[in-house]
């Protein structure tokens, strides 16, 4: 029993409620010296059978088919939403009106007006919040920030954010909910340009206005049978067909309110990356890269007086950088997906210890949705459109 044990309750135990609770579980693992343990209460998911098996296999102490038992239980503290998008408000309203705290993954509601009410509610209840912005606890992204909190790479000009994924590419995958806009709301932009769009405005700051354009390559997919086949199944050519209802692809110019400029661009259909959620960042004194692909190297060009070594250099992941030694001690055995999520759940489990917020949390999920909500205006006007406040009192 450590000094602070916290009682968890998992919504939707699909593939990242899996991951969650299995982050949460290794945290007293990885972060021994803070005290830190999470008790796996119970766990809820639509398919019964499915919730059984992740209480059999993660070691939760109750599986139910209602999302309503896990807020209701006594001992959770905090309410983990790892369901569909569709889900998220009606689940985050119950939670806060509960007095627990909320973990949500991305993005926070079908479309940014249901992620400004969520943010209301959460706030207005006084409840801590956290969302799933995981890319930024990849430790050489963390050194990245550091070095642009350092003013090691100058003012800032120029940022190139995006991320690529092939999930999406396969006309034959399933027309899962994410491809549905009555369930996911938006494609892309809730599901991977998110993080592209959290991560812009975590090392550059916040974003002034933008022109934005989206588009569906694919609009059409195979049925999925209720209750089996998942985000990455296949079906057959011969399998009845759904439209698909939001988009597969969105690209963007913006302006941050620093004076840099840059591009923000997603896609789940493009044919090559497999899942290159990367940036390019540019100052008037050095520049740096990362690519989650090679998520433990990290390209950095810092001038030196001399000009003898005017080039990019290559950082490889050790424990000199923050929490890679939490999992692996010296230079070159690298983290990986789950790692991150890992960390993500200490920095949460510690701010509900301590009851004091931390990001990211449903305040920066907010500013996500923000510029989101540009960009939407953008596709309907096609002209440059300000990033303006969509804060709830």
């Amino acid at each position: 029993m450590t000094a602070n044990e916290l009682g968890i309750g998992v919504i939707g135990m699909g593939w990242m409620g899996q991951v969650h609770a299995r982050a949460y579980s290794l945290v007293r693992q990885r972060f021994p010296d803070a005290e830190l343990a999470a008790r796996l209460v119970i766990c809820a998911d639509n398919v019964a059978e499915r919730a059984e098996s992740a209480k059999t296999l993660l070691g939760f102490e109750r599986a139910t088919a209602r999302w309503q038992d896990v807020i209701e239980h006594p001992a959770v503290q905090i309410v983990n939403i790892a369901a569909p998008n569709n889900l998220h408000l009606e689940i985050a309203r119950a939670a806060a009106a509960a007095g627990k705290h909320i973990f949500c993954e991305k993005p926070v509601g079908r479309n940014p007006e249901e992620t400004a009410l969520i943010e209301c509610l959460a706030r207005q209840a006084g409840v801590l919040s956290f969302v799933g912005f995981n890319y930024r606890w990849a430790p050489l992204v963390i050194h990245a920030k550091q070095l642009i909190d350092e003013g090691a790479l100058g003012a800032l000009t120029q940022y190139r954010g995006r991320f690529f994924s092939m999930y999406g590419s396969d006309p034959l995958g399933l027309l899962s909910w994410r491809f549905q806009q009555a369930i996911a709301g938006y494609g892309v932009l809730g599901d991977i340009l998110a993080h592209v769009t959290d991560m812009a405005l975590y090392l550059c700051g916040g974003i002034r206005r933008l022109v934005s354009n989206s588009h569906t390559f694919i609009n059409e997919r195979p049925l999925p049978i209720p209750g089996k086949g998942a985000h990455y199944s296949r079906g057959a050519p011969e399998d009845p067909k759904g439209a698909v209802s939001n988009e597969d692809y969105i690209g963007a110019l913006v302006e941050f309110e620093n004076g840099a400029r840059g591009t923000l661009e997603a896609s789940r259909s493009i044919f090559g990356p497999k899942n290159q959620m990367a940036f390019e960042l540019n100052g008037r004194a050095g520049a740096l890269n990362w690519d989650f692909e090679r998520m433990n190297e990290l390209a950095l060009y810092l001038q030196s007086e001399e000009g003898r070594h005017d080039g990019y250099m290559r950082l490889v992941g050790g424990d000199k950088y923050p929490f890679h030694g939490n999992f692996n001690p010296g230079d070159g055995s690298g983290l990986g997906y789950e790692d991150m999520k890992v960390i993500e759940a200490y920095h949460f489990l510690k701010a509900v210890a301590e009851q004091e917020a931390c990001a990211p949390n449903f305040e920066d999920a907010l500013a996500v949705a923000e510029v989101h909500a540009a960009m939407i205006r953008s596709w309907a006007s096609g002209s440059w459109e300000e990033v303006w406040s969509m804060r709830q009192e």
